[in-house]
């Protein structure tokens, strides 16, 4: 088996990478930066996210597990003190595959070519130059006419993230859906909008047509960049999912609950 180690690059983590890599190795595992069968990240969520879009474009071969070294790591599964275990886990024994559902966002501009991106966690559009006003079609029909400080578009894994910060829903990723949750948006006499986030499901298409002439600032989970001459933003769930190892269960709502209201005691 091929694989790659992804650092967050503080000495610990460093640390960690180096032994897991030597032990590996010995075993007779393959070290490839290229095509790795598994994708260890060593970090937090940010480090998943990045390891994650280093080879989202073999998620079909590539599955990724996560060393927890940060203070909060909802995709880790392992800590620093059972690296051993989890050496001797990845050298001996056959993993099990758990996919999650990814975010599709297509970026259409009034001129050119379009940029397609996927999301791990969530997508936010917004902009510096004022509020965002959009004619949200679902499914090729009006929605709504939203204005206010922007969207929040999460996949189920990602409704723990920017999302709950929200008021959004957690969504199991077991369902197949997006989540898209208003920021701060504007609700009077004249203006309206539906005021709850819109769970759609996979066979839902969310456009997002702007009705004011400005740019935006559109991230993807951790990587944000200007768009301007934007005709049109479609979001739905990807055709593509990530593939998680998995050498012991992890229930989702196991890992919700100790990433959010566990006592320290307990952890």
């Amino acid at each position: 088996m091929k694989f790659k180690i992804v650092s967050r690059g503080d000495e610990r983590s460093q640390k960690i990478k180096a032994t897991m890599k030597q032990y590996l190795i010995e075993f007779g595992l393959e070290y490839d930066r290229e095509e790795p069968d598994l994708v260890i990240s060593v970090g937090g969520d940010g480090t998943f996210l990045e390891a994650f879009h280093r080879y989202n474009h073999r998620l079909e071969s590539t599955a990724f597990i996560g060393v927890h070294t940060g203070h909060l790591g909802f995709y880790a599964d392992w800590t620093p003190d059972e690296v051993e275990k989890l050496i001797i886990e990845i050298a001996k024994t056959p993993f099990q595959i758990v996919e999650y559902p990814l975010l599709e966002v297509i970026i259409r501009p009034k001129s050119g070519k379009e940029d397609r991106y996927l999301a791990l966690n969530e997508s936010m559009i917004k902009t510096a130059e004022g509020s965002v006003v959009f004619d949200v079609q679902i499914k090729g029909d009006h929605f709504e006419t939203f204005r206010g400080d922007g969207l929040c578009i999460s996949t189920p894994s990602g409704s723990t993230a920017y999302n709950k910060a929200l008021g959004g829903g957690i969504i199991h990723p077991s369902i197949e859906a997006i989540q898209l949750t208003e920021m701060a948006s504007i609700n009077n006499r004249v203006f309206r909008t539906i005021g709850s986030p819109l769970i759609l499901p996979n066979h839902h298409t969310c456009l997002l047509k702007p009705m004011v002439d400005k740019s935006f600032l559109i991230s993807i989970d951790h990587v944000t960049s200007t768009f301007s001459d934007v005709k049109s933003i479609q979001c739905r769930v990807a055709e593509e999912r990530v593939r998680f190892a998995r050498f012991r269960p992890f229930p989702f709502w196991d890992r919700v609950r100790e990433s959010f209201i566990s006592d320290d005691e307990e952890l």
